[in-house]
């Protein structure tokens, strides 16, 4: 592998290009015009504009990535997350252009693309499956038939999303109409596809993934659990890994299940194998990201292996130099997804300019970031500033760590989500483990962080006074003349 085109932006860019020059392989970055004084570009060996802000019209124009790629020389392309990297067809041209992508085939995509596919795939494999069917609904009558015989409540789901986008909960027979119809529209207009099916609702789930590798080599092995429980939209915001409510023989027993997964895929490269968790820690099959996910970097930190060096060895055909009984957990790591978007105003985005941006820095801390001070936020992309992760001996370590990494990040100019991992970090709920994936409808509310703000403005004032009063007794000037005149306090 001589040089690799990176085709995508901000945080995962650098984050990249940062292990392939480790390697000592070449990169070259493409970006938008909103992009052009980004850090990833002048990062790069090389950078080439491709197109203006919006992502239609430059990330997701996959002709002319191929286009810059041999031009420049590249003989792979890295996609990242997001934009082209569960893009099918994009992984075909490359493959056609004699491109090597940096990741799974076009077959592997397709496949774990489509839930309703992937059902089917893993089927065979005898790995456990929420109740429900496994073939699109459209007709009212059939879906009514279905959710019966599931029992409410029931999730309509749409087979090609993701996000939450095309998902619906319905508690009783007399809302399915008008949901079924809601999710379909909402499919269609998201992924140009309106297929949805219809399975169980597991109340107060735990969402837990399973990170795999896998070789061109017949080796597969899984580097342990991540949870993602704490979700607003269906969207994580905090990770860590690993889960603290798994025993060694359920995190066994899942690590084994996503391996079936990954062999029933075909697959290559790293995935990730997401499941619904109950709380009697039964574990269900949810779906397969065929790319790296945003959340790696705690699994690397538990693990002490970096994915992108092992996605890149694996696309050059070398073997994994590990099998799965050389693996441990070791101690506990945590990430923030620092987004610019306003906890207060239900999460909505806050875009615009970073007045203030002072990163925290030390030991056990890492920061995936792909701004600068006085930078603007663009509104044409995914919000997320940054990925803030702590690491620790023990999950309290991490937790604490983590509090004190928030407070020395000093963000200015937009609202981010640093007083919502405050929050979480701080809440009973997460600190003791008990927590599902409805921790923010359950236990979030804007007067929570208010409140702690609050809490911070009374204690600064009491120390102001104690401070001030404790200078007073001690700082002042006698008159000229008195006996304590000259003397030093």
């Amino acid at each position: 592998m001589k040089k690799i085109l990176i085709a995508n932006r901000g945080e995962i860019a650098l984050r990249i290009m940062r292990t392939a020059r480790k390697m000592g392989i070449p990169v070259v970055a493409v970006y938008s015009s909103a992009d052009r004084n980004a850090p990833h570009v002048r990062f790069a060996d090389e950078a080439v504009l491709i197109g203006p802000p919006p992502s239609g019209q430059s990330y997701l124009r996959a002709e002319k990535i191929i286009e810059t790629a041999l031009a420049k020389g590249a003989d792979a392309i890295h996609p990242g997350y997001g934009f082209l990297s569960e893009n099918s067809a994009f992984a075909a041209l490359c493959a056609s252009n004699n491109l090597t992508f940096i990741g799974p085939s076009a077959y592997s995509i397709e496949i774990m693309g489509s839930k309703l596919a992937a059902k089917e795939a893993v089927k065979h494999y005898n790995i456990p499956m929420v109740p429900g069917v496994d073939h699109s609904i459209s007709d009212e009558a059939e879906a009514r038939k279905v959710a019966r015989e599931v029992g409410y409540p029931v999730l309509i789901k749409a087979s090609a999303g993701g996000g939450g986008k095309g998902m619906r909960i319905v508690y009783e027979e007399s809302e399915l109409k008008e949901q079924m119809e809601r999710a379909i529209s909402e499919a269609s207009s998201a992924f140009g596809d309106g297929a949805v099916f219809i399975e169980k609702y597991i109340t107060a789930p735990r969402h837990i993934e399973i990170q795999v590798l896998a070789d061109q080599h017949g080796n597969i092995v899984y580097l342990f659990e991540r949870e993602c429980s704490v979700q607003r939209r269906h969207q994580k915001v905090v990770e860590e890994a690993p889960s603290a409510v798994l025993s060694p023989e359920v995190r066994q027993a899942m690590g084994e299940a996503a391996v079936k997964v990954a062999r029933a895929a075909d697959y290559l490269g790293a995935g990730t194998v997401e499941f619904l968790v109950d709380k009697d820690l039964n574990f269900y099959f949810l779906e397969m990201n065929t790319r790296l996910q945003v959340e790696h970097p705690v699994t690397e930190m538990i693990t002490g292996l970096d994915l992108v060096e092992q996605q890149i060895r694996i696309a050059r055909g070398e073997a994994l130099a590990f099998r799965q009984e050389d693996l441990r957990i070791h101690g506990h790591a945590l990430e923030l997804r620092v987004y610019a978007e306003d906890p207060m105003n239900n999460f909505l985005p806050s875009v615009g300019k970073l007045e203030v941006y002072q990163k925290p820095s030390g030991e056990n801390i890492r920061l995936d970031d792909g701004f600068e001070e006085g930078m603007e936020v663009p509104i044409y992309y995914d919000p997320m500033i940054s990925k803030l992760c702590t690491f620790g001996i023990t999950r309290e370590a991490a937790i604490k760590r983590m509090l004190e990494a928030i407070a020395m990040y000093r963000i200015e100019g937009v609202a981010t989500t640093l007083p919502f991992g405050k929050f979480v970090c701080q809440h009973p709920a997460f600190t003791s483990g008990d927590f599902d994936t409805h921790f923010v409808p359950k236990y979030f509310t804007p007067e929570g962080i208010a409140a702690d703000g609050e809490g911070e403005v009374e204690v600064a004032a009491r120390l102001a006074l104690k401070l001030f009063q404790q200078h007073q007794a001690t700082l002042t000037i006698p008159h000229p003349g008195s006996p304590s005149w000259g003397l030093v306090r």
